[in-house]
């Protein structure tokens, strides 16, 4: 009896034990959160500095003739000692330019083409004469420079490709002999690369249109045409401006 009596007190402070035990430790809890860390007083926060684009806007750029690799002609028939013939005068006196951009081309803007008929020459000195003297008259300084003023190009492309060339429609003002007259040119344009352009154009026209006349023939000379072809050949180059 007294041995039952002492176990069941000996278990009965071994539960008692254990349960102190276990209500003196306290149970988990979640960390508290980190604080929001706040700038520094009086200092302000850097913006990110902006990423540049992949790809920059195209550059306006300005390509002028160069007279040294360029000509304008013009082309007349005759019948010169029983024999058909084509008179060809030609000139590098020859200036203008042309502001786009590759990426662009409709925004292309273009100076006035400008020619000093004063230094055209055929391959016979007397028809020389005839022409600066009689013809064209461009001793008159009205009638000394022939000036083509563009205002409308067709056949331009969304984007011009370096190496490719491109067949336009140039219409503008074209003035000769102190007459101007809306024409519109065919032309070949290739821009070469990005700092060269190359290109010829071309036009056939009645002369008479500008109040040119032939009033007297030499003796050799049968007769002459009565269209004349005008053409260019240009190469303009990037300024360096």
């Amino acid at each position: 009896m007294r041995r039952t009596l002492f176990a069941g007190l000996l278990m009965t402070a071994i539960a008692a034990a254990a349960a102190s035990c276990a209500s003196g430790v306290p149970a988990a809890t979640e960390p508290p959160p980190a604080p929001t860390p706040s700038p520094a007083p009086g200092v302000d926060e850097v913006p990110a500095t902006p990423q540049p684009s992949a790809t920059p806007p195209a550059a306006r750029t300005t390509f002028v003739i160069v007279p040294e690799e360029s000509e304008v002609r013009f082309l007349i028939d005759e019948i010169l000692a029983g024999s058909a013939k084509t008179v060809v005068g030609t000139t590098t006196a020859v200036q203008g330019s042309i502001s786009g951009d590759f990426a662009d081309p409709a925004s292309a803007s273009l100076a006035p083409i400008v020619v000093d008929l004063s230094t055209l020459r055929t391959d016979n000195s007397f028809r020389n004469r005839a022409i600066h003297d009689a013809i064209l008259q461009t001793g008159i300084e009205a009638n000394r420079y022939a000036v083509f003023e563009i205002d409308e190009i067709e056949g331009l492309p969304e984007v011009a490709v370096p190496g490719t060339s491109y067949e336009l429609s140039l219409t503008g003002d074209l003035t000769i002999h102190g007459v101007t007259r809306r024409v519109t040119f065919a032309a070949m344009v290739t821009p070469v690369s990005p700092t060269r352009l190359e290109g010829t154009a071309w036009l056939t026209i009645p002369y008479a249109e500008f109040d040119v006349r032939i009033l007297r023939l030499p003796p050799q000379v049968a007769s002459v045409g009565d269209l004349v072809t005008l053409e260019i050949d240009f190469v303009a180059v990037a300024s360096e401006l």
